[in-house]
């Protein structure tokens, strides 16, 4: 069966409702002017975002406490997440965190998270081995009581610092399994990191023989987080998608309004053609980060492969329109003061999620038939 690809209109009028608040309440203008949000004010917006918006559990089923609806319209959103650079717990806690905890037994904490009460990040991302468990990849056994002791590191974890909880991949002695850890566990810690991207907070998390629940076993947790892997990879792909747009746009606009020679810029043949090739990419990635969410909503087959396309051909959109807006902008587009550089420094660490690009490709190509 063919996906239906494009959004309806219940899903474009959520566009819009989606997008003033983000307009409004975002956060992006204060990274701007050097004043990025806490952990604290984040939050607050969060809560409104879920609690006025009903957006943090779109397509959670309704008896944990979501709006039912289909990743269509986590889609809708993630575009808009990406367009307006929004610095909310949206992807760690609505796409990553609600994707683990809709097919596990944690009801009580999904409804949490979708009402807006309480946050949370997964962490995915390995560290490398190393002599110190802790500093090296992550492991977890029972202990004589029969609760889950769990060790290791992980990085690159999205929202971390502030998050009520972690969902943590780990491996134990019958295989892969997810474990929830509560934010101020014994042996836990967590560090933000500085990176190229203020948007978008990312920290390291260290566990010391912390305590921990279990969410999925050795039975369901491979599974589930291959399935988790594909729905981050087409969320992030629909929200390169919109910030590919807002960087266009913002290029179009500039090239209107900037006269030089008497005449609009946007009138000289290589910004016309400049703008033109940018716009190509952008329905490229469109089209890939349709089919992935289109894949992802009706439970397709062809997911992995969708969802992987999507990741490569709407990241490396991305980050080549957002550098060709700075280069439309002139000298402007090169100064701290003009939001274009946070759309190249998005388009970059998105790149790196959930497996990077050279990850993703490696996948793609052991996916060929035959």
């Amino acid at each position: 069966m063919t996906p239906t690809l494009t959004p309806d209109a219940d899903a474009e009028e959520l566009r819009e409702v989606v997008r003033d608040f983000l307009t409004r309440h975002g956060g992006a203008e204060s990274v701007l002017h050097g004043r990025p949000a806490g952990p604290d004010e984040r939050r607050k917006v969060w809560q409104r975002f879920a609690g006025e918006l009903g957006a943090a559990g779109l397509d959670l089923p309704e008896h944990l406490g979501g709006a039912g609806a289909s990743f269509r319209e986590v889609a809708v959103v993630a575009e808009e997440m990406g367009r307006s650079l929004a610095c909310l717990p949206w992807l760690s806690t609505s796409v990553m965190a609600l994707g683990v905890l809709a097919g596990t037994g944690e009801e009580e904490l999904a409804g949490r998270l979708a009402a807006g009460e309480a946050t949370a990040a997964v962490a995915l991302a390995d560290a490398a081995p190393a002599d110190d468990p802790a500093a090296g990849p992550v492991t977890a056994d029972q202990d004589a009581s029969g609760g889950w002791r769990v060790t290791g590191r992980k990085d690159l974890v999205v929202d971390a610092d502030g998050a009520d909880v972690l969902l943590v991949a780990a491996t134990a002695p019958d295989g892969p399994v997810v474990l929830a850890v509560d934010a101020g566990a014994p042996g836990l810690s967590v560090t933000p990191v500085r990176t190229l991207d203020p948007t978008r907070p990312l920290a390291s998390v260290v566990l010391r023989d912390g305590p921990a629940r279990l969410v999925a076993g050795p039975d369901t947790a491979g599974a589930l987080l291959d399935r988790l892997r594909d729905r981050t990879r087409a969320a992030l792909a629909c929200e390169q998608t919109g910030g590919t747009a807002a960087a266009l746009d913002m290029a179009v606009r500039y090239a209107c309004d900037r006269v030089q020679f008497g005449r609009p810029i946007g009138t000289f043949q290589a910004i016309k053609h400049r703008c033109a090739d940018m716009l190509v990419q952008l329905e490229a990635a469109r089209s890939a980060s349709l089919w992935a969410a289109a894949c992802a909503a009706d439970d397709e087959a062809d997911l992995p492969v969708a969802a992987r396309t999507a990741a490569l051909v709407c990241g490396r959109a991305y980050s080549w329109v957002a550098g060709e807006n700075v280069q439309v902008h002139g000298g402007i587009g090169f100064t701290w003061e003009h939001p274009a550089h946070l759309h190249v420094r998005r388009a970059a660490t998105s790149r790196v999620l959930p497996d990077g690009d050279a990850g993703t490709a490696a996948d793609l190509l052991d996916m060929r038939p035959g």
